[in-house]
């Protein structure tokens, strides 16, 4: 678990720290400035990390009873 706790991190430390190093208008991304692609890019791997944390995470795992519906 403690690996994805630096998986949280990771898109955190993009958009605060990367930002300052990307920012420029130009070249162009999709039609959006390179700092504004930059920061939608990590909103997207942030989405993707969490859903890998919830899959990793073992609080969450569902038992054979529990996903037909029968409580224990």
């Amino acid at each position: 678990m403690r690996l994805a706790r630096w998986l949280v991190a990771l898109p955190f430390l993009g958009i605060l720290i990367g930002t300052a190093f990307v920012n420029q208008v130009e070249p162009l991304v999709f039609g959006m400035p390179f700092v504004l692609a930059w920061i939608v890019g990590w909103v997207v791997v942030g989405a993707a990390a969490m859903a890998i944390v919830y899959a990793l995470d073992p609080l969450n795992a569902v038992s054979e009873g529990e996903a037909d519906g029968e409580r224990q």
